[in-house]
Parts: C-alpha cells; sequence; structure tokens
C-alpha cells in the first residue's frame, strides 16, 4: 500500500513539474512516462483538481490544465515615504510565501530585498510596486519602478557606450553607481540564485536561466519605462544560497570569481576583431582573481582581440588568472596563437 501511495505522489509530482510546459498534453506525457492508461493519469488530474492545486480550461477538445494560484497578491508603494526593504520582506512577503523549505526562504530574502533596496536607493522614481503570484510548484516575484531605467542610468553615470554595455557590465558583477554604499553584488548574485531571473528597462532585456552557463541580452519591441525586475523559483529547490556565493568566492570568502559571456560583447552583427572591443570587455576585470570568459555563441575573434586579452592583459595582470570555456576550434586557434602555444 505505501509502495503504491508514494507512486501515486511521483506521478501527481511529475504532472505539477510538467504541466506549464505542457498545459495540453500533460496528460499523454504523463501516461507515456509512467507506462499507465490515460485513465489512470485523469484520476490524478482529477484529485490534483479537488485539492485546488489545478485548474482545468477549455472544452473537451481544446482542453488544458494550469496551476492553480495559491497566493496572488500586489501593491504599491510610494518612494517619497521612508522604505525599509526588510521590512517591507518581514510584514508583506515572508507571510504571503508561507511554509517553504528553509534554503527557499533563504534565497527568497536574499533576492528581493537586494532587488527593492535598489529601487528605493537608486531608481529616483515615485513608486515602486510588487506582484506576487504562488502556486504548487514555484512563486514568481515582480518588483517594478518608475524611475529612470537602471540600465539609462549605468550607462550614463559611467559613460558606457549604450545600454547593451551596462548589461555586458552587470553580468561581469562588482559595478554600482554609488561604491559607498553598495557592493555590486546585489544584481549579479540574484540572476545566479532564481530559476528565471530578468531586467527589462528601455528596449533592453537582460536574462539568466539556472541551467545555463550564459546571460542573454535580448532587444524589446515594446520599450518600458522604469525597471521591471523578474525572479522565479522553484518551491522545493535544493539550491542553496550559501552553494552560489561558494561558487564565486575564495577561501576568505570575498567575491573572486566571475564568468563572463564573451558575446554580450558583440553589438549587432560585428565581429570581435579590435583591441578596442577587448578593453570593453575586459573593464573592471582586475578587480577579481579569477575570471572564465565563456565564449558560447561567439564564432570567430580576431588576432588583434584575442592579443589585447589572452598576452597583453595577461602580462599586465599576473595576479588575474584567466579561463576560457565553450571556444569553437576557430576561437581556439587564436587564443592558443595569442597564449604563444602555435
Amino acid at each position: 500500500m505505501a509502495t503504491l501511495r508514494k507512486r501515486g505522489e511521483e506521478i501527481r509530482q511529475y504532472i505539477l513539474d510538467n504541466i506549464e510546459h505542457h498545459p495540453n498534453d500533460v496528460a499523454n506525457l504523463t501516461a507515456k512516462t509512467f507506462a499507465i492508461s490515460r485513465q489512470a493519469v485523469n484520476k490524478h488530474i482529477h484529485r490534483l483538481v479537488e485539492q485546488k492545486a489545478v485548474l482545468v480550461r477549455g472544452s473537451t477538445r481544446s482542453r488544458h490544465y494550469i496551476l492553480q494560484p495559491l497566493e496572488q497578491w500586489q501593491h504599491i508603494y510610494n518612494l517619497g515615504h521612508l522604505l525599509e526593504e526588510y521590512v517591507i520582506w518581514q510584514n508583506d512577503i515572508a507571510p504571503r510565501l508561507g511554509q517553504l523549505p528553509d534554503n527557499v526562504i533563504d534565497i527568497w530574502t536574499y533576492g528581493f530585498t537586494e532587488m527593492f533596496n535598489n529601487a528605493i536607493d537608486h531608481s529616483s522614481g515615485k513608486n515602486v510596486s510588487v506582484h506576487l503570484n504562488k502556486t504548487a510548484t514555484t512563486t514568481e516575484i515582480e518588483i517594478y519602478d518608475d524611475g529612470e531605467g537602471i540600465f539609462k542610468k549605468i550607462q550614463r553615470q559611467l559613460a558606457l557606450i549604450d545600454e547593451r554595455h551596462a548589461v555586458l557590465e552587470l553580468s561581469k558583477g562588482k559595478l554600482t553607481t554609488d561604491p559607498a554604499n553598495h557592493s555590486g553584488e546585489g544584481i549579479f548574485f540574484s540572476s545566479r540564485l532564481f530559476d528565471n531571473f530578468t531586467i527589462l528597462s528601455g528596449n533592453v532585456i537582460f536574462s539568466h536561466q539556472h541551467n545555463k552557463v550564459e546571460d542573454w541580452i535580448l532587444e524589446s519591441h515594446r520599450p518600458q519605462s522604469g525597471t521591471s525586475v523578474f525572479m522565479k523559483l522553484n518551491n522545493n529547490t535544493a539550491r542553496t544560497a550559501k552553494k552560489i556565493f561558494d561558487d564565486f568566492s575564495d577561501e576568505d570568502y570575498s567575491f573572486s570569481k566571475t564568468v563572463v559571456p564573451v558575446r554580450l560583447a558583440q553589438y549587432g552583427d560585428e565581429k570581435l576583431i579590435s583591441r578596442s572591443q577587448a578593453k570593453r570587455l575586459l573593464v573592471r576585470i582586475d578587480r577579481f582573481k579569477v575570471v572564465i570568459f565563456d565564449f558560447e555563441g561567439v564564432e570567430s575573434v580576431g588576432q588583434a582581440f584575442a592579443d589585447e586579452v589572452f598576452r597583453v592583459f595577461r602580462n599586465q595582470h599576473a595576479d588575474v588568472e584567466l579561463h576560457h570555456t565553450n571556444a569553437c576550434q576557430a576561437v581556439l586557434q587564436m587564443i592558443s596563437r595569442a597564449e604563444g602555444k602555435n
């Protein structure tokens, strides 16, 4: 009996885990995965509906399933008032998350307070709104402020080429426009903690998914004023904040390692061939002890670009350990040439 109960729990958990990406065919998918009949799957789905974990939408032919929202909440805060991010967290957010594992609460505590504090300290806006949506499997929080926009502000204050360049700098970590009061680590670590972390500001979208090494920068067809930060996390993830911090820290627990997505240095269809492009990539790299250049999506680099990164910079900063990953054969040849291995 216990074995049957455990198998039933596994089937229902599988349905919950896959319903978001397979709303129309989750029953067929479950039947194939567990080698059971559609009728048996439908019984499990009916039980989830009774438990108010799943909603049924549409008629017989167009029937599909969605996760039942367990908590939906939103609120607008006036930035002109004295706001403290941890007070907002304790009074408004944590109680609505309910009983979640300690490691999940730790991640949400860090991510929410860091991003809400950014809106308080940096947005120069009038209002900040919070939207929370929790289902049986995941929780999503979006924080939106009506200020200048994070990428535009970074571009302006650091005199960068454009807002895309601001995204490249954010992806490295240790970037702040207020070094006296902020370390510049909040966005970097938050983007690594969540299953999905996205910032939309102006016409630029910065996105990081936990199961992928690289960051993504996209052009939005509908430019947005202010800044939206979207965070999503599985309610039962085994991930811990300590593990993520340790992955990018040395034995002294300092933020010492970064992974730099090289393709973010490319604008449009341009090729990475010049020393000036390499210097754009290398800005602030000397603040780290270990730097890993991720060449995913980069088909080739020029001799001058590779030489600036892997010979000139290395000779000038012997204390910085340089590595590379996901380089295709053409890129590897240029790196080897710069390093004097050819």
